[in-house]
């Protein structure tokens, strides 16, 4: 016979503990396995196992999450490569490198600020090297990283977490 998994959750899980201890108290000998499942069923708020399970069977489980990526440190180290002293100095080739080094430029900008175009523009031009400070405002904004009101004159850092990659980067720069 086919072994079914049964999810079990208590929502308080001192409450189970006490609930079990009570249950245990009362019995005075040692409970069978089937007795230790309704002890269990009972202490989360159920009639007994079998209803936990009959109400297991109606609940549509959830498709496990793909497990999160490693960092890629080659990818992290060849773009941390392009920054000298926290400044962006040199423009990654590759795309994915391009969106990784903005999340490097998205750390450094102030979180919660408001920027009209000028000031924003000050701030990126004064977090690389290389001189096109329009490249890089409009790279964030397609990337998502930073908001921009329709007519352009107001810019804001858009909080999100980062990816694994780019939390490694900005650890690093």
């Amino acid at each position: 016979m086919s072994r079914t998994a049964i999810p079990f959750q208590a929502d308080d899980v001192s409450n189970l503990a006490k609930t079990l201890r009570a249950q245990l108290l009362a019995r005075g000998d040692v409970p069978s396995h089937l007795e230790i499942l309704n002890m269990l069923a009972r202490a989360a708020g159920r009639r007994n196992f079998q209803h936990l399970r009959a109400e297991a069977m109606e609940t549509p489980v959830p498709a496990a999450s793909p497990a999160a990526e490693p960092p890629d440190l080659r990818r992290i180290e060849r773009v941390e490569r392009c920054f000298a002293q926290g400044r962006l100095s040199r423009w990654p080739s590759r795309r994915e490198d391009q969106v990784l080094a903005l999340w490097g430029l998205w750390s450094k900008l102030p979180a919660g600020e408001t920027f009209d175009e000028r000031g924003i523009s000050g701030l990126i031009a004064r977090l690389h090297d290389f001189g096109d400070h329009a490249l890089l405002r409009r790279e964030l904004v397609i990337s998502r990283l930073l908001d921009r009101t329709t007519d352009g004159a107001v810019y804001r850092r858009i909080e999100r977490p980062p990816p694994a990659d780019a939390a490694r980067l900005i650890g690093r720069v």
